[in-house]
Formats: C-alpha cells, structure tokens, sequence
C-alpha cells in the first residue's frame, strides 16, 4: 500500500535546512539540540538542489560528509536526514547514494495533458470525488461536480504519474522503505482548493507513492528571505483546511498515517508562525518546515560583525550583488519584490560599520535600518560569494565564531522556538475539538 510505513518513517516535526557553501552544519545541528534540551524533537534535514550544487560547484556527497560530521562532532544521538531537494528524473541520480529524503519536483508537469483515457479511467475508479464530501473540521462539505473533478484530474495527474515514475527510479536502486518521499505542487499558478489537493492525493495513492510530505501551493506570497506577502487570515484557513484534508485522506486511500505538510521557502515567514501552530494543534498534526537562504545570510552577518577583512568582503560580495542583479534576480523574478530604488549605492555601503552592515541584513522589522531590498538581492546572490571559491570559503572559516553565533540563533531564536516549541508547549486540542470548524468567518470550500 501507498501508506506503508515498513521502514524509514520522518517524525512529527521535521526542520529542512539549507547550507549554501556547505560550512554551517554544525552551527545548524545546535539550533535543533537547543530545541531537544527544551524537550522538543526537531529533526534536522539538510537540503540543497541540483541548482545550488552546480552553482557553488558541490555534490551532494559533501553535503553528506559535513552531516555526518556535525552529527558526530556534537553527538547528536537523534535520527537526522538528507534531502535531494526538488529534484527529477533528469538529476535524480547523483543524490542516490547519499540521500534518504528526496523531494519530487514534478512543477513542470502541472497542466500537462495526460494519458488518453486516464482522466475517465481515474473518475471511474473514485465515484467519491464528485458530489458532496464531508470532511471532519472543514465548516461545510465540499461540492465536487463532475466538470470540476475532469477539470481537477487534466490538471495533476500527468504531474502525479511523473512523480510515481521518479519514485519507482528511486525505489529500485535504493529500495523501499529506504528514505522518505516528499511530492511537491508548490510551484503551480494557483492553490490548491481543498477538493484539488484530496484528487491529488487520490491519485498519489493509485500511484503507490508512499509520501511522507506534501508541499502544496498556498495563497500569498512566499518571497526569499522575508516574510509572508499576502492576508495571514485566509492563509491559515487554507492551511487548516490542507490538515483536514490530509487526515481525510490518509484513512479514506489507505496513506501513511504521518503524512504532514511541507511548507516550502518557510524561512523568515514568522507572520505565519503562529497561524501553523494554531492549526497544528487543532489537528495534533506535523509539519515539515523548509528554508535555506537565511543561513547564508546570517554567514555575511557574521562576516560583517567580524569586522576587518570579513566586513570588506562583506561589502564586496553586495557591490557585486547590486552590479550583477538583473541577473541574480531573473531566476528567482516570481519569488522575490526588490525596490530598486531602495538599494543602497555600493558606495554608501563601503562606508558602513559592521553594525549599520548587520542593521541593515537581519531579519528584524523592529529595527528600523532593515532593508528587505537588501536582504532579498543577498539572498539571490550567493553566486557571487561561489566565483570568489575558496577565498569567501576561507573567510568563512576564519570567522566561525560570529558566524556560528548567527546561524544558531537564528534558526532557534526566530524559527524553531516560534514555531515548533510553542505548538509543544501548546498541545493537541481535545480529541472531539478535531472536527470542530477551521474558522468562524466563511471559508469558500471547493
């Protein structure tokens, strides 16, 4: 079945971190140990795509390696992982050997146009998907018609046999039950509508994917770097509705009974901290929470306090950023709002001390220095850091200690104990509250 759990299983709350140049493990695991000697567990996964290794010129064996060492280094006794991170058929295989989570990237395949006959052949095996489903903890049941669940199907299961095919590539070389599947569907025009995401998950199961995590797309902006873009209110219903779903499904198709949502570019959205643990506890439900970027900041935070040669290079790797952003930016264009105009002028930045440096980089709107412009054109710019090579590598090193002390308090301070110790400290709701409504207000429910 789909939902077997014989073998690895990810537990309820889980932590992706990215490490950009590969130096960070270590400062990264103690953010998860501080969380542990609080009495939570949140196990670490390390994540980078094929994207950031040819861009930095890494593999993902040294990513691997620097894990493993952490873990060593600071007897991390709890389970940990490495996640091949939105990867495909295409470049799937040098993540093979070295990684137990692999995040199938199947956006491209959204809308493509499915097998003939798939779609009738799919409705005709799940008469359920169309009329009124009732849904524990949804406020009203959801209305399918036919037109919408055609619709629904022509939309996502060429994207969800994509993702079966990448699965079974896996599956076959590594074996099963040998690491966790994540699907995502995060990279798609729109949300997912609850009744779209119960279709999906339909068809994940016909599939005989047993995932662990699923990355839907939410409403509201997701940009690098910065927090939530978007109303906070109808985030978390959708949200809660996505838990309510997900449970759903698990006992109507038979999935594994810890599957959870994986909320992709999570870093530094702590508006919708709250929001999450609200609804993790309503459903006593888990989440896998992704970032990666924010550590690579906190590095040129840390050069920056070191003051001396790391703030000049600090301050290079920004000059080069704001000479080259067209280009840094076009990648990253759906994901990222950078005011031009409220770039400072690399001169103005060479003027800086290492608090005005600090000031303007870190993430704390209470400051009034914050720059988002700045942070968001640091964060694409990470290839510039890369074509320095050893000599950012090197600088680096020399500055563990501010570096160290940024990345761990960041990870911890403005992310793990937000969001996964105070929905510890919260706790499950009363059992019958599970099928209680999501929210007061109205939820449009499709």
């Amino acid at each position: 079945m789909a939902g077997s759990n014989d073998g690895i299983v990810l537990e309820k709350y889980s932590f992706g971190m990215g490490d950009r140049f590969g130096r960070q493990a270590k400062a990264q695991l103690a953010a998860c140990m501080k969380a542990a000697e609080r009495g939570a567990t949140v196990v670490p996964v390390w994540n980078k795509s094929n994207r950031e290794h040819t861009i930095v010129g890494s593999d993902p064996r040294d990513t691997r390696a620097a894990a493993d060492a952490a873990v060593g280094e600071l007897g991390w006794t709890r389970p940990y992982y490495l996640d091949a991170d939105h990867i495909n058929l295409k470049t799937v295989d040098r993540f093979l050997a070295p990684c137990d989570f692999f995040t199938l990237d199947v956006a491209e395949a959204i809308g493509r146009r499915p097998k003939s006959g798939s779609v009738e052949a799919f409705l005709g095996r799940h008469h359920e998907l169309v009329g009124r489903v009732e849904i524990a903890g949804l406020p009203q049941p959801l209305t399918i018609t036919k037109d919408k669940a055609f619709s629904a199907a022509a939309k996502y299961l060429a994207a969800v046999h994509e993702a079966g095919e990448i699965y079974r590539h896996i599956a076959k070389r590594k074996g099963t039950g040998e690491f966790v599947t994540e699907v995502s569907m995060d990279e798609t025009d729109s949300p997912q509508t609850p009744s779209e995401l119960l279709l999906i998950l339909a068809a994940i199961a016909d599939e005989g994917i047993p995932i662990q995590t699923i990355a839907p797309k939410f409403t509201g902006r997701f940009n690098k770097g910065v927090d939530y873009v978007g109303d906070v209110e109808r985030f978390e219903i959708e949200f809660s509705a996505d838990l309510a779903v997900i449970a759903y499904a698990v006992a109507r198709y038979g999935l594994a009974k810890n599957l959870k949502l994986s909320v992709h570019s999570g870093s530094d959205k702590f508006s919708l901290y709250k929001p999450i643990r609200r609804a993790l506890g309503q459903f006593d439900a888990g989440v896998h929470l992704k970032t990666a970027g924010t550590t690579w900041l906190e590095e040129l935070i840390g050069l920056a306090e070191a003051g001396g040669e790391g703030l000049a290079l600090a301050k290079e790797v920004y000059a080069q950023a704001f000479e080259h952003q067209k280009e840094l930016c076009q990648p990253y264009a759906a994901v990222i709002d950078i005011d031009a105009a409220k770039l400072p002028a690399p001169a103005e930045v060479a003027r800086w001390t290492s608090q005005q440096y600090a000031d303007a980089l870190r993430h704390d709107r209470s400051n009034p220095s914050f720059n988002p412009n700045l942070r968001q054109l640091l964060h694409v710019g990470y290839k510039v850091a890369a074509k320095m090579h050893e000599r950012y590598t090197q600088m680096v090193a020399a500055c563990e200690g501010p570096i160290s002390r940024n990345v761990t308090g960041n990870l911890f301070d403005r992310h793990i104990e937000p969001l996964f110790l105070r929905a510890l400290e919260a706790g499950p709701v009363h059992p019958e509250a599970s099928s209680a409504p999501v929210s007061a207000a109205p939820a449009p429910v499709s």
